[in-house]
């Protein structure tokens, strides 16, 4: 069984089909990029699989379970547990520090614990900037307390919107790497880009066009690490 399947999912608003009839499957521990023009439907969908809006029409299977169907209080409880979201915009609180930030995601799902906050900022190589405050980060870094935030709660499939358009090459480099030992530790990754070469690094691409998948294809030199530049 796939980890997610969208079965003729729809978006409709009024006349304008934003998602029209989209099928397609992720395995667990597969990392898959999204890409596509403007307009294309790439964030409605990312949206509806992140359990942050409902689809129109079809179903949205996430580990077996229809979340198309789901209240809005259970759709709550499906992003607390079981997605972790990164967004272009990092959406931190700036009165909270990098480790506070990451354990607010904790509250909502359920203890706070600092030390496996501190152990998730490590991991993004952040502990040192623990105590920072996101106004003294750097973008780069930014976004490495929001992988870290999205990690902390154990979630079944990481979601990222365009996670490196804010970040110049190094960072995005950066980001990236940690990506790739996220999917080399099983994780399951949906990525959502503009950048072919981001969407190179991933072992799938999906290009939607006008709300619809328009074709797939998968990446015969996968290796999980961008061209120009190489981190060890």
């Amino acid at each position: 069984m796939s980890l997610l399947e969208l079965k003729d999912v729809s978006k409709i608003y009024g006349d304008l089909h934003a998602l029209d009839k989209v099928n397609f499957k992720v395995e667990q521990g597969e990392w898959v990029a999204i890409m596509g023009p403007s307009g294309s439907g790439k964030s409605t969908m990312m949206n509806i699989i992140g359990a942050l809006d409902k689809a129109s029409e079809g179903q949205v299977l996430l580990d077996g379970v229809d979340i198309a169907g789901e209240s809005a209080k259970n759709l709550t409880n499906i992003r607390r547990d079981k997605i972790g979201l990164i967004f272009q915009q990092f959406h931190l609180v700036s009165y909270l520090t990098a480790l506070e930030n990451v354990m607010l995601a904790q509250y909502y799902h359920s203890m706070p614990d600092e030390k496996e906050a501190l152990e998730a900022l490590e991991r993004v190589g952040l502990l040192e900037r623990a105590k920072h405050y996101p106004t003294q980060l750097s973008g780069g870094e930014q976004q490495r307390v929001c992988v870290a935030r999205a990690l902390i709660n154990y979630p079944e499939i990481i979601l990222a919107d365009e996670p490196t358009g804010n970040l110049d090459e190094a960072n995005e480099e950066i980001v990236v790497d940690l990506f790739r030992k996220l999917h080399e530790e099983g994780t399951t990754l949906v990525v959502v880009t503009h950048n072919p070469e981001v969407a190179e690094v991933a072992q799938r691409t999906i290009v939607l066009r006008n709300g619809r998948v328009d074709h797939e294809s998968i990446n015969p030199n996968f290796t999980g690490k961008l061209k120009h530049i190489t981190l060890e």
